[in-house]
């Protein structure tokens, strides 16, 4: 089968032309830079086999335009709650319920904007020797105030592809450091309360992380932001320290209950 010569220039006529346009829209747009900090405690309990149960604490702080002090502003805290269903060794889907207090929030506005948010998630798994792919696909409803104090319905599709890589092992296990490296696109519908372009932001992530044990592990990661917004752009640069916790309080009581028996053999 020959190949088409002429097709072939203009596809990549096309493709240059639209980079030279995203280069131009991030460089030359008026953009405003934010410095911050992102915290999460992630809970996760095991049901079974195909299902497990996760709680998530966070809270984010930020600089200002007047400050460049990280910690400057408490402008989020939030509770997440997730179901998780291991469909097979490749597929695992989610879904969960989490509720947002925002305040003054870069990206919305320097007001309150309380926000109930519901997602379906699904990740593919590229397992291979020596480090780990994936895939996560990721639909969000959210349900946030306004400026007004009304109510938008926001929808944001949400696409990451992540690499994570065992420093000190071929797999990973406790005692092991892991580098990650993730990109994550951002796509939204228009509203008041987000603005209106489709294209919400892209998230580059990059960092490391360390198993203590099989249920305890810390990642602490650099992440970059690059917000398209209607008055003007925005870029996020954020130091990002997540910790985990696997089965927590059913190890603490297997503890328990082994020193209790341990106590009444004495």
């Amino acid at each position: 089968m020959s190949l088409n010569p002429t097709h072939n220039i203009s596809s990549k006529r096309t493709g240059l032309i639209l980079v030279i346009v995203l280069i131009t829209s991030i460089n030359y747009g008026q953009t405003t830079t934010y410095n911050q900090f992102w915290n999460e405690i992630q809970f996760n309990r095991t049901i079974n086999e195909k299902w497990s149960a996760e709680l998530n604490l966070g809270a984010v702080y930020s600089s200002t335009e007047s400050s460049s002090n990280i910690f400057q502003q408490n402008i989020q805290r939030s509770a997440r709650v997730w179901g998780h269903y291991y469909f097979s060794p490749r597929w695992k889907f989610s879904s969960f319920i989490a509720y947002n207090y925002n305040k003054d929030v870069p990206e919305i506005g320097q007001f309150k904007s309380p926000e109930v948010r519901f997602a379906l998630q699904g990740i593919y798994y590229f397992h291979k020797t020596g480090y780990t792919l994936s895939t996560r696909m990721r639909m969000e409803l959210r349900h946030m105030r306004n400026e007004d104090g009304d109510y938008d319905n926001v929808l944001r599709y949400r696409q990451q592809i992540k690499y994570i890589q065992p420093i000190n092992s071929k797999v990973l296990r406790e005692g092991v450091v892991y580098a990650i490296a993730s990109d994550e696109l951002f796509f939204k519908s228009g509203t008041k309360v987000t603005g209106l372009s489709f294209f919400d932001r892209n998230r580059l992530n990059l960092g490391a992380g360390y198993l203590f044990s099989d249920d305890i592990q810390i990642e602490a990661t650099y992440s970059n932001e690059y917000l398209p917004r209607d008055k003007e752009n925005q870029i996020v640069n954020a130091a990002s320290l997540t910790v985990t916790f696997n089965n927590l309080f059913k190890n603490l009581n297997k503890k328990v209950h082994h020193k209790n028996e341990a106590s009444s053999e004495d």
